[in-house]
Order: structure tokens, then sequence, then C-alpha cells
């Protein structure tokens, strides 16, 4: 019954603000300790008992009402950080403020009027919120709210765990070092505090208000959302001064965390683990401070909060970094033991839907691997030397497999989209690096749950075979052709012995991408063939001795080579190929192929359930845009190239979803053209007169084909093997195997072409991107409560499936 009275005294509160027609006095306690003092509103009642409805109402019939109750629990806030919250009902005052302000903001945000009111200075509030400062210049109502949520996350016997039995006095709370505070034990902190239940729900509270704090930029279009957040720009600065632990609590809370435990079967069913959504709101807060970029020149403070030897000690010869001290803290990790424990917490969480029992759903599974996704790959991309780590042990593997995991499980699910561009783009980034083609060479033997064919063979293999998902995702994928085979051209000099799966998988997607009327329905689909010979003659230059199984494939698809060489450019071939474009099956889908085998335990993947939400993505860059052209020297150094190795036309519309019709494809060609209606035919078929332009385009890129690898080695080998079917009456290809094998090439084949690295390089296209991805993420994964749901977001766009 209590708390039934609890939930109906605070519900008919609401009531009275929401009907109020005059502006109640912020001196009135009476009335507004009401909606914290009086009660014990859970996260959800809080969001059950203030409908969206009655919060935009009061916004626009009452803002005054609306503006002193922000005010008033920002207050009560500040007074419970700096008591320290030594009794039940201060702690409770501070729960359901949070909680308030949490179901309040989102509201705030949505109104571009109201978006400046915690930046502004409320009347009185710099007197009653900092009680020592009798200046004019308050401290904004934002400023005041995040520094009461850093204080209170080290909070003793609150959110941490307090060192001195009677508790700390109010002139210890101001004056206590928090990094004796630390959360959890990894990276700069040896010690384990003892887990506490009632901690980690406080603090969970906390961030979760954090998190709805920082979400500002949500409300923002991706043409205004360039402008930095200053929710973020200030906690992430030297005026926070629990910005080192609470950044070193945050890290190591996600990259200790095991939801395996003990392994006892079933254990998540029976026990609920009150970690996870600490550990789930940690890396979301991580990702989104993280995301801040700014002027990394900046000068900081950070020499001054540092010691010697700490972890995050900047080498003597290294300039200062940027002024968000998360990235700053970030980028100068470096000792080995850190990056091994931070390694080994992403791989093990990564990896845990991957683990199979003999007791089905006996494990936990955890759900927030995007957020995981996002965190590495900002690990990497801030912090070189992290990378380096990475990339110079066997270790990458461990996160190798379980993101092509991700991606082979989502391919035909359009509401996962997100999540396949973040995947391509970490192993685009690795792909960049020698070492991770080097290790991929190690042979595979944990065999994973993925729909692809059964072989045998190296880590090599399961990437190349991996880009099944080429020829069986959805047409919205395309954008990312350019990406995935960019990733197999970079580590292809490295691949030193392929599979027969895997030789045959590079020949079908030559196959499918060199059909004549393929080539010619977009600017850009010739680069994909660009792409595959590139492939081809790395591996034939570089890694002759140990492909045979290429070669053989090569041999026995020789007629795709030549049909290349001989490709006609004549316009009336180009407009017959041109008007096969309705009638054709789509050029990356072949019958026959070998991936009908699948591997024993294996599940394809499935589509988006109906009702299914997901968040619009901006464009996805081009793959000039995401990278820079680098040249690998005989001495193993790296020279950026200037130029582009092939001719490029005019740019094709990269707009993710977007699938031209035969008339956008030629205006994006910038040819002459017109149409001659046909009586018998429906209004979709058109006879195309194409213009010498046009064909002296396809000549050009035809002439820069580098085929002239591949066509001497077919020279000098293809005569050979048929030489030998015939004498020894050979019908088993192992015979031809072993003959291609021993065989060699030596002084026989043109002049080792330089290797050429597209590594990836950041813009503000995939800045932009980011954003977008990451905080649409963040929107559909915190449903319980729907923080930011039905309100007004304008980065992205939230659609039903």
């Amino acid at each position: 019954m209590g708390n039934a009275d609890s939930k109906l005294h605070f519900r008919k509160a609401v009531i009275q603000l929401t009907t109020k027609t005059q502006p109640v006095e912020a001196s009135d306690d009476a009335f507004w300790d009401q909606f914290w003092a009086d009660t014990a509103i859970s996260i959800q009642d809080a969001f059950a008992l203030v409908p969206a409805a009655e919060i935009r109402a009061v916004r626009e019939e009452s803002p005054s009402n609306l503006a002193t109750l922000c005010y008033k629990a920002v207050e009560k806030l500040v007074q419970g950080a700096d008591s320290g919250c030594p009794s039940d009902k201060e702690r409770q005052i501070v729960l359901n403020c949070t909680r308030l302000l949490t179901r309040v903001l989102p509201y705030i945000f949505e109104d571009a009027d109201w978006r400046g009111f915690f930046w502004s200075n409320v009347p009185g509030a710099g007197r009653c919120l900092d009680p020592d400062d009798d200046s004019d210049d308050a401290r904004p109502l934002a400023e005041s709210l995040l520094m009461a949520i850093a204080d209170l996350l080290f909070c003793p016997d609150f959110t941490v765990r307090g060192h001195k039995k009677d508790g700390p006095s109010t002139e210890d709370i101001q004056s206590m070092d928090s990094c004796e505070y630390i959360w959890e034990a990894g990276v700069g902190f040896a010690q384990s505090p003892p887990h506490n239940y009632l901690h980690d729900l406080n603090r969970a509270e906390l961030l979760k208000l954090l998190l709805t704090c920082f979400s500002e930029a949500m409300y923002l279009s991706p043409s205004t959302s360039d402008s930095r957040n200053p929710w973020v720009s200030f906690f992430c600065s030297t005026d926070d001064r629990h910005a080192l632990p609470l950044f070193t609590s945050l890290l190591n809370v996600v990259c200790a965390y095991d939801p395996v435990g003990y392994g006892i079967p079933y254990n998540h069913l029976l026990f609920w683990d009150q970690r996870e959504q600490l550990v789930e709101l940690a890396v979301q807060i991580l990702v989104v401070t993280l995301e801040h970029e700014v002027d990394p020149a900046a000068a900081t403070a950070l020499d001054q909060l540092e010691t010697p030897g700490s972890p995050f000690a900047p080498d003597d010869h290294e300039p200062s970094g940027p002024e968000n001290l998360f990235v700053n803290y970030l980028s100068r990790i470096h000792r080995e033991e850190d990056f091994g424990f931070i390694l080994k917490g992403i791989a093990r969480l990564l990896n845990n839907p991957l683990a199979q029992t003999y007791l089905p759903h006996s494990t936990k599974k955890i759900q927030f691997h995007q957020e995981l996704l996002t965190l590495f790959w900002k690990l990497c991309d801030f912090n070189k030397k992290f990378l380096f780590f990475v990339l110079k042990s066997s270790d990458v593997l461990d996160m190798l497999v379980p993101i092509l995991f991700y991606l082979n499980d989502a391919r035909a699910d359009q509401s996962r989209l997100g999540l396949m561009h973040i995947g391509v783009f970490i192993l685009l980034l690795l792909s960049g690096e020698r070492n991770f083609g080097v290790r991929l060479n190690k042979p595979y033997l944990v065999r994973v749950p993925m729909d692809i064919p059964v072989f045998t063979g190296s880590h090599a293999d399961l990437l190349i075979i991996f880009h099944k998902i080429i020829t069986s995702g959805h047409q919205r994928l395309q954008p990312l052709y350019d990406c995935l085979l960019t990733i197999i051209v970079n580590v292809s000099p490295y691949l030193k012995s392929l599979s027969m799966v895997a030789a045959n998988k590079l020949l079908h997607l030559l196959e499918a991408f060199s059909t004549p009327w393929f080539l010619f329905t977009s600017a850009q689909n010739h680069h994909l063939v660009f792409f595959l010979l590139e492939v081809f003659n790395n591996i034939i230059q570089y890694q002759f001795d140990g492909n045979f199984n290429l070669v053989y494939a090569v041999i026995r698809k020789r007629s795709i080579f030549h049909q290349l060489a001989n490709l006609p450019t004549d316009t009336a071939a180009i407009q017959k190929a041109l008007q096969r474009i309705r009638k054709s099956p789509p050029a990356v889908s072949r019958a026959g192929s070998t991936e009908r085998e699948a591997m024993e335990g294996s599940r394809p993947a499935a589509p988006a359930e109906p009702g299914t939400l997901k968040a619009s993505l901006e464009a996805t860059p081009a793959i000039d845009k995401l990278t820079e052209k680098s040249q690998v020297s005989v001495d193993g150094t790296m020279s950026v190239v200037q130029h582009g190795l092939f001719l490029r036309s005019v740019e094709g519309d990269s707009r993710l979803g977007r699938t031209p019709c035969l008339l956008t494809i030629l205006q994006k060609f910038r040819l002459s053209y017109f149409v001659v209606p046909r009586p018998t035919l429906n209004k979709t078929d058109v006879t195309v007169v194409l213009s010498s332009h046009w064909c002296s385009q396809v000549l050009l890129w035809k002439a820069k084909l580098p085929l002239q690898t591949i066509m001497r080695l077919l020279q000098v080998l293809v005569p050979q093997v048929e030489k030998i079917c015939i004498d020894k009456g050979l019908t088993d290809e192992s015979e031809i195997l072993k003959f291609l094998q021993h065989g060699t090439l030596v002084g026989l084949l043109p002049v080792p072409h330089p290797i050429l690295i597209r590594k990836y390089q950041a813009n503000a296209s995939t800045t932009m991107w980011f954003r977008t991805y990451m905080w649409g993420v963040i929107y559909l994964r915190n449903v319980d409560p729907p923080v930011w749901y039905d309100t007004d977001v304008r980065l992205f766009e939230i659609q039903r499936i």
C-alpha cells in the first residue's frame, strides 16, 4: 500500500504542475518536495507517471513552472553532492531528482527555444547552487548539473565504498582524491573493490542521466550537428576534477566484465546480473565522449593532473593532445599490460555470443556488441600504439572472427545496416597495416556457426569466403562493395596459400562483376574489376609458390580473363548490354556456386521482425574519401601516392538505399541520348542511342585493365597443363595441383608492380557517419525505460520495418 500511495502522491503532484495557470514560486518547498522528498519512485514509474503530452503542455503553457522544476531538481543534486548523501532520505531525493531529469531533459532538447535554457544564468541559481559565489556571473545550470553528477559518481557509501567507518565529512567530500575510489581494477588501478549491487544500481541511474544530458546532439540536424556538444565539452574538460578516475572507471568496468562468470549453466536465468546494465551504460558514455573531437594541437593542463609513471603519461617528445580529456587519456595509454587488459576484455565480450554449449541457451549472451565495436574503433583510431599492439600477435584474430560473425549474421537484415558498416570500416582500418595480412595466414581451427562453405585453411580463407555477403546480401550493401574489395586488395600481397574454396570465391566475384551489362550500368562498376585484378596480380607476383589452388582456379576460369581482354567497346555492343538490365538477374547472384555446402551447425541470417525500429544513416563515404594510397617500398616503408591508380569518371550516387534507374545512370555518365518509345513494350522499356563520348570513356578504362601478369601466366601454364593431361591421361585434378605446386614462373612474369596499400584516413564524412550511427544505436538500445522514444529527434530518422 505504501508504494501505491507514494505513486499516487507523485501523480497528483504532476497533475498539479500541469494544471496550475500561475507560476509556482521556487521558494514553495512544500509544493516542490512532492516530486522528490515525499515519495520513492523507480525510473519506470517516472516514465509512466509523467506522460510526454503533459511535459510538452507544461513547456508550452507554463514554461516558468518547468524551468523551476529543472532548477530545483538540479539544486537538490548539488546539495546531495556537497553533503555526501549521508542519510537514506538524501540518497532517495538524489535518485528521484535523477530519474525526473532523465525523463524531462529530452523534451527540453527537442524545442529549439528551450535548448539554451540549461546554459543560461537562471535568476538566483548561482547564489542558491553555489553559496560562496556572490558574483553576477553565476555558473550555468548545465555546469552545476554535470559537476554534481561527477561528484555523486564518487560519493562514498552511495556509489563507491567508503574508506572510513564513520563516513567522510563535508570537508572530506570536497577534498577527497577520487582516484582512490576507481570502480574496478585494470588500467592505472590495481585494487579490485568488492562489488556492491546497490552501488552499481546508483551508478547506472547517474550514468543514464549523464547520457541523457549528452543526447542534445540527437535533436540537431546533420547539417548543424558539426558544432561542439557543450555538455561533452565541459564534462571532458579540466573543470571536471573527476575526469581521470571516471574515464578509468568506465574503461575498466567494461573490459573487466565477464558475463559468463564461473560458467554455471542457466545462471543468468536464476540470478539477475546487476553489472550488465552498468557496463552497457559505461561503454555508451565512452563512445559518446570519445566521439567529440577537438583541435588536437590544443594545449591542456593534463601534465599537471598526471604523476610520473602514470599509465596515461605522454612520451617526452609528443606534443600536447586534444583538450577533451577522455580522448587525451585514451590516446596516452602506452603500457603493454594495459593494452593486453583492454584487448582481452573487448575480445572476450565480442566472442561471448559465439560460444556454443551442449545445453541450448545455457550461457548468457550480451547484446551491446555494436557499442563495443565502436569503442574498439575509437581505440585503434586514437591510439596507434594500441593498434600496433593488436596487430603484433595473433590476438587480432580474436577480434576478426567475431566481427565476421556479426557481419554474416546481419547481412540480410536491413535494420542492422549500421552494424555492417562499422564491421567493414574496422576491417578496412586493420587491412591498411602489413601485420594484419601476415596474421591472416594462421590456420583457422575453431569453427564458428556461420552459414559459409566448409573449408580447411587459414583466417585469410575465412575473410575471403565471408565476402559472400556481396552475392547474398541486400541491395543497400552496394556502397560497401568498394570497401570490401579494398580489404582483400590490402592483404593480398601477404596471403601465402589460399584454399580452393577461397580461390573459387575470388573467381566467382570476378565473373559476376565482369559481365558486360554490369560493367556498363554504372560509372564506377569497372573499379570493382580493377580491385579484383589487383588481388590476382598481388598474389601471383608476390605469393605464387604457395597459391597453387588459386593458379589452378585461374586456369580453369581463364575464359573470364579472355572475355575481359576482348570486352566489346563499340556503340552497338554497349547499347545491347544496357538493354539487358531489366531482363537479366542480378550480376552478383550466381547459381551453382560452392556456397551451397554450409558449415555444420550454421544458421542463415534472418530478416528483421515486423515492427522492428531502425535508425537512418548518413551516406557512405566513397572509397577514395575513406582511404589514402600508400606505396610499399623494398625496405617495407610506405610513401603516400598523390595520384589515384585508376581512371575515375563521374562519381556515382553513394547515398544508401538508392538503386538508380537506367535514365539516371545515363545522366550520371553525362551522355548524349534520346529515347525512342516502342509501342509494343511497357513504359520502362527504352532504346538508348549512346554518344561516342561514352564509348571513349569505356576505351580509356579498358586500356588500363591490369591483365598483363595474368595473361602471361596463362600463356605459360595452360599449354603445360594441357600437355600433362594429354600425355598422362589425367582425370584427377590432384595431379595437376601437384604439378602447379612445384612449378615456377621466375623470370617469366612482368616486372613486379609496387604494392599499393589503401589506408583509412579520417574525414568529415566518416565523422558525421559515426555520429549518426552511434546515437542511433544508443536510441534503439535504451528501451527500458525508453528515454528518447517518441521525441522529435533530428539527427536521424526512426523507421519501422
